[in-house]
């Protein structure tokens, strides 16, 4: 069955969405996206989306293309247009198009474009194992916490996790790491502690992530925001990501060695409850 997209204030079939080939998303990655995780019809975490939406499109001088409130009605639509019950909202604004040139005009009309996909976020088979990743330097631009589809690098860096036999990176740089390749990653100490990196532009600043630390103390956890290196994550006794599509996902390995016993987490399962029960009883329905 063919998806109902928005582009540029139009419902259409997915196999009529057209962009031009000057628009700058493609020429040049000049694009901000945002990805919501929807249940029974709901919106999970919106403000804290809809926020970081505003402040990645300000930090790059692209106007909001609607109102808070259309944004919203948006959100809706598009959820009963395509009848989803669980699965995503991705979203990309992009500065607009022009004929290519690395200086722009300051007076372009953003494209603005949403879609959906049917995505198990509830039953995510990858629970009950838990996800492997391994280490790699991090390559990307300096801004990360600009939410920018500027994504190539994360994407290269998935591949050869991949090759390797790994579901996912974990980016470092000097040292310390900063973050997986679209999550945050979280260690848990053997003493009890959440640790998890300290905000800055060496990585996104997770809605998820954001959340889950507001719950930390539900699950009788203390937390530490602060760099921690990959031989710290491997002599913790858990570790985990964070995301709108992960939710709290547990990390039963790294570069191949065990974290913990190697299974998910108690406390990081515990969490994940929380979390989803918390993100159910405040979603956002019409």
């Amino acid at each position: 069955m063919s998806r109902i997209v928005y582009l540029n204030g139009q419902w259409l079939p997915e196999s009529e969405a057209k962009v031009s080939i000057f628009d700058r998303g493609y020429t040049f990655a000049d694009a901000i996206y945002e990805v919501t995780a929807v249940i029974g019809g709901k919106l999970l975490d919106y403000p804290g989306h809809t926020a970081r939406l505003k402040r990645s499109l300000e930090a790059i001088g692209i106007p909001m293309p609607v109102s808070d409130d259309v944004l919203l009605d948006l959100h809706h639509e598009i959820v009963a247009k395509n009848g989803v019950d669980e699965g995503l909202i991705y979203l990309q604004v992009s500065r607009g198009a022009e004929d290519r040139n690395f200086l722009y005009a300051s007076d372009l009309t953003p494209t603005f474009s949403m879609f959906t996909q049917a995505f198990p976020v509830l039953a995510n088979p990858k629970v009950e194992s838990g996800i492997t990743v391994v280490s790699m330097p991090d390559g990307r631009w300096v801004n990360r916490q600009i939410k920018t589809v500027q994504l190539l690098y994360s994407s290269l860096a998935k591949m050869e996790a991949k090759k390797q036999g790994a579901d996912d990176v974990i980016f470092v740089e000097d040292g310390f790491i900063t973050e997986a390749s679209s999550a945050n990653f979280h260690i848990i100490t053997k003493r009890g502690v959440l640790v998890t990196r300290h905000l800055s532009n060496a990585l996104l600043h997770g809605i998820t992530r954001a959340s889950v630390l507001g719950l930390a103390e539900k699950a009788e956890l203390t937390f530490e925001e602060r760099a921690f290196s990959v031989e710290e994550a491997l002599d913790a006794a858990e570790a985990f990501v964070t995301s709108a599509t992960n939710f709290v996902m547990p990390v039963v390995s790294i570069d191949g060695k065990p974290v913990g016993d190697g299974k998910p987490g108690v406390a990081t399962l515990k969490l994940r409850e929380i979390y989803i029960a918390d993100k159910l009883a405040h979603a956002i329905g019409r």
